[in-house]
């Protein structure tokens, strides 16, 4: 079945017009496209009745993540109520919301059979669910219009340039007919659902992987993993923790959509080495105090290995994420439902290898800094702990780094 697009817009000649040059189409089931109107308007009520509101305007609402939940507002009848009445068209039910993604969700209500035949289109008022006292920029703040032409539900709503993974957003319908005039009449607005979308698949992993893959450079070869510190963390494990460093939950750097983002606990470790010396660097961004161990303390043919992410920082380095998991953990279970897997002696990050004598021999990709996550406790006497001599380079820290979402290197076409 051919599909037809349709925009929200201000005029009734521009709503007439079937020119798409202003929007940009989203895949629907059914063969049905929405598109997003660069005016952000919904289509105009008769000549004398101003355009609906929308429903979700000053909403300010915590929500859990994890569940899909309703929630009240006033006001439920759009500004048109007296058209949408007077034609009787239904107001859609029960909205459900499924089979969400980290850039599609699946919609479908009910309706019952008043004036259901002369139903031409839906309307879908999409709003990111923020706090609306924040400091942003205007455009953050206008919902984003759907409309569609009526089709059998269920249907998909997917478009990575208005949805976002792990991004929460609040969702209300309406029932419209298009008069011959090429204005509409409106049903009242359904009640809100809210959602949330969710983290990078591991089919979208792979993605971000095969990008990463291109840039990794040759491989030079390393024999410690490293952790910087200040003085006071390592005297704290000492003490407190049994002279144990402890896995902590990962912080929300990286990826929009990494899974393992404020979920998955470990230690981060460093393994990159200087081309000129094939040592580690004497310069740190986390502190001045160094852990160092053997690599083969870490990683064997006993652990697992994961991709996790691929990001930068609005500069030209390029960083990777791994995770070293021991086989059969607690973090390797974690893994084995997320991320996509590594051979550890066949791939372009970090491997490991044995020689004919038995001895395990590491190497790194020369081209990109890797982020190595080892979910267990570490013992610090497996190792020691030095100053290093070089500098302090807070500007280099990871910590809760945002990624550049306009790089062409390190981005894919789905979610933000």
């Amino acid at each position: 079945m051919s599909s037809t697009l349709w925009r929200p817009v201000g005029d009734r000649e521009r709503a007439r017009s079937e020119d798409l040059s202003c929007g940009t189409a989203v895949t629907l089931t059914a063969g049905v496209s929405f598109i997003r109107s660069s005016t952000m308007e919904v289509p105009r009520v008769g000549h004398s009745v101003s355009s609906p509101t929308s429903p979700c305007e000053d909403m300010i609402k915590n929500l859990s993540l994890d569940a899909i939940q309703l929630c009240g507002r006033e006001g439920n009848k759009s500004l048109d109520s007296g058209i949408a009445e007077m034609e009787e068209l239904p107001v859609p039910q029960n909205i459900k919301i499924s089979n969400i993604t980290c850039d599609s969700f699946k919609i479908c209500w009910d309706m019952d059979s008043r004036s259901k035949e002369r139903i031409t289109h839906y309307f879908i008022d999409l709003n990111k669910k923020e706090n609306k006292n924040a400091n942003k920029f205007k455009h953050k703040d206008v919902p984003t219009k759907l409309v569609a032409k009526a089709v059998p539900l269920p249907m998909t709503v997917r478009g990575h340039w208005f949805l976002s993974p792990r991004t929460e957003y609040t969702v209300a319908v309406q029932t419209a007919s298009k008069q011959g005039d090429g204005d509409y009449a409106v049903s009242e607005w359904s009640e809100i659902i809210e959602f949330c979308t969710a983290d990078y698949s591991t089919v979208h992993l792979t993605q971000l992987m095969e990008k990463a893959e291109v840039i990794g450079g040759r491989m030079l070869r390393f024999s410690v993993f490293y952790r910087n510190q200040h003085k006071e963390y390592f005297e704290h494990a000492r003490e407190a923790q049994n002279n144990k460093m402890l896995p902590s939950v990962k912080d929300n750097s990286g990826s929009h959509g990494s899974p393992i983002s404020g979920k998955l606990e470990g230690l981060f470790f460093s393994c990159n080495t200087e081309f000129n010396t094939g040592k580690p660097p004497q310069d740190s961004p986390y502190g001045r105090y160094r852990f160092q161990l053997p690599a083969e303390t870490l990683f064997s043919p006993k652990t697992n290995l994961y991709f996790a992410d691929f990001y930068c920082m609005y500069t030209a380095y390029h960083y990777v994420i791994l995770v070293i998991a021991p086989q059969g953990s607690p973090g390797d279970e974690f893994c084995k439902q997320r991320l996509p897997a590594l051979d550890i002696g066949n791939n372009r990050f970090m491997t490991c290898t044995e020689e004919e004598d038995g001895r395990l021999v590491f190497h790194h990709a020369q081209d990109l800094n890797l982020e190595v996550i080892y979910t267990d406790p570490v013992d610090l006497s497996l190792g020691t702990v030095a100053e290093i001599s070089g500098h302090q380079l807070m500007s280099m820290s990871t910590v809760n780094a945002k990624k550049d979402p306009s790089c062409k290197t390190c981005n894919i076409s789905v979610g933000r």
